[in-house]
């Protein structure tokens, strides 16, 4: 560099450079003397290299690396220095080797405690320390007063040198992190697609995991995590923003049901749902059997109506539309579903499961079960479906945009409709109906699902469950009171009336209580396994409101 240049460079530091001299040594002399020996450094430095493309970064991390000689000339260990000195380091790549007066470990508990200040004092420290800002131009930049500033430079040094003193304590969490078995909802999704969306990162599950049954700060989650606060601030912030915390003051509480089931609530729901299983499923299939088809179409296969095929779409939507009456219903889903910013208005499920802790019955196909969905077009037709192990998967994160569009074309076709041959198609290949032939030609449709054409079959359907849950009413009673305590018992009291409104639902529209009926008669061979064909059209039914 040109020795001009170089001088003036170096003339419009020295008053920096003293300062910073000044406010970091034992005297005056030792600053004159520090001051002076990083001037002469800079200026041999800016004469003897053209190749300086930040000339403030290497001014200061010159007079830095001036500073660790002063320090370590004079034997002074890191805990004796005090956090301005200190923090001098915090972002000098310089200071980690071995040779360094400060330790690398030394210097990462400290960049630690820095980030589990406040993010307004993060910021300033940051720039402070690390950018060389002067505190006037700190208030000017984040619109806060000068004496705000020095308050929270105060603040930060108290709160950093507290945390290098203690030793924090992590939870299990730390090093066995808990990971979602399931994660579903209930209710209608957003536009930021499935529940599952905002929870396929470990951090995000362990956060609202570690505050599903008390409230804690940013800090404390991060201690149970054993992470940088940071990293929780901003995860947090999310979660909270879509409902999926709730924040009290300065500290976050879960909401969200997490199921962690412990030996004796399995117990008592295997016990529970295979007795009333067995019991209802049986009956059905054997009263179904007995009864007539009348207003009833669809299921044709193979030139005509499949009735086992029927069944797989009955026995399940009277499951989950009978209602046996044993549990007073008193909440209802809007007085327990979070409305989020991406208008979805739900309630979401998560389960944990313990290596120790036997799972429940079925747990694994439960994983490939979703619904029961209900969609309906206003004052017209609803569609009625669940995903189980033996359909394909037609439930995706995408299903409540694209079956408005289904339900369209389907009450078209219901009223004779004359549509697309691209409309025929796309209701053919979501296995709605078959088509062959083409329009205007030998043209033949047939419908695949089940519909029930008439509110009096429905009804008499509905019935027919009702009257069977009726029968059994006092013994399903005492196999749900056990298992309602015992969950309850395990369940935050925060998240209570979330809970009962699912509780309430037991042997109605339960997931569980479906899959087990299932279960019972594709196991008793009543039910025979459905086609490949059929599994794009199984457990679906249509109906008119």
């Amino acid at each position: 560099m040109d020795r001009k240049d170089a001088e003036r460079i170096t003339a419009e530091y020295v008053k920096p450079i003293f300062g910073f001299a000044l406010k970091r040594c034992k005297s005056l002399e030792d600053a004159e003397d520090l001051s002076q020996d990083i001037m002469t450094r800079i200026f041999l430095a800016l004469i003897n290299r053209d190749d300086i493309e930040n000339e403030s970064k290497f001014i200061w991390t010159v007079a830095h690396n001036c500073l660790s000689n002063y320090y370590r000339d004079n034997n002074y260990s890191f805990w004796r220095l005090p956090i301005d000195d200190a923090a001098d380091f915090l972002f000098d790549d310089t200071f980690n080797s071995e040779s360094s007066m400060i330790k690398s470990e030394e210097i990462e508990k400290l960049h630690s405690e820095i980030a589990y200040l406040s993010k307004l004092q993060r910021r300033i420290v940051i720039m402070y320390y690390y950018e060389n800002k002067k505190q006037n131009e700190i208030a000017e930049e984040l619109n806060i007063s000068v004496g705000t500033v020095k308050w929270h430079l105060f603040e930060a040094k108290k709160e950093i040198k507290r945390g290098m003193e203690i030793m924090r304590e992590h939870s299990e969490l730390t090093f066995n992190p808990i990971k979602f078995d399931m994660c579903s909802f209930s209710g209608k999704i957003g536009t930021k697609g499935d529940i599952s969306n905002f929870f396929r990162s470990a951090i995000s599950q362990n956060i609202v995991y570690t505050v599903r049954n008390e409230s804690k700060t940013i800090n404390e989650i991060a201690d149970d995590l054993g992470v940088s606060p940071v990293y929780v601030e901003s995860e947090a912030e999310y979660l909270e923003k879509y409902g999926f915390l709730i924040k009290q003051k300065n500290k976050y509480l879960c909401n969200i049901l997490i199921s962690e089931p412990t030996e004796e609530i399995n117990r008592l729901h295997d016990k529970m749902y295979s007795r009333a299983a067995k019991i209802f499923a049986n009956e059905l299939y054997d009263e179904l059997v007995k009864s007539d088809f009348d207003g009833i179409l669809g299921g044709i296969y193979n030139g005509g109506e499949d009735k086992n095929f029927i069944m797989w779409s009955l026995i399940p939507f009277i499951a989950a539309l009978s209602n046996d009456g044993t549990t007073n219903k008193t909440i209802e889903f809007s007085d327990v579903y979070t409305i989020r910013p991406d208008g979805g208005k739900n309630i979401c499920y998560a389960s944990v499961s313990q290596p120790s802790v036997n799972p429940p019955m079925y747990n694994e196909e439960m994983k490939n079960f979703k619904g029961p969905f209900w969609n309906g077009l206003t004052d017209k037709i609803t569609l009625w479906t669940v995903d189980s192990e033996w359909s394909e998967k037609r439930i995706s994160e995408n299903y409540q945009l694209t079956v408005v569009r289904d339900l369209t074309l389907l009450n078209n076709y219901l009223n004779d409709v004359i549509m697309s041959e691209d409309d025929y198609a796309y209701l053919a290949e979501k296995g709605y109906i078959s088509v062959s032939g083409k329009i205007n030609e030998l043209f033949k449709t047939e419908l695949k699902i089940v519909y029930i054409s008439n509110e009096e079959t429905r009804k008499k359907l509905i019935t027919m469950g009702n009257k069977i849950k009726e029968k059994h009413r006092d013994e399903f009673e005492k196999l749900k009171v056990p298992y309602i305590k015992a969950v309850l018992e395990n369940t935050p009291k925060h998240l209570h009336k979330m809970r009962m409104y699912g509780l309430q639902n037991i042997f109605s529209s339960d997931a569980w209580f479906i899959l087990h009926c299932l279960k019972e008669l594709v196991n008793s061979g009543k039910l025979t396994l459905p086609t490949a064909e059929q599994k794009k059209s199984l457990s679906t039914v249509l109906f008119n409101q």
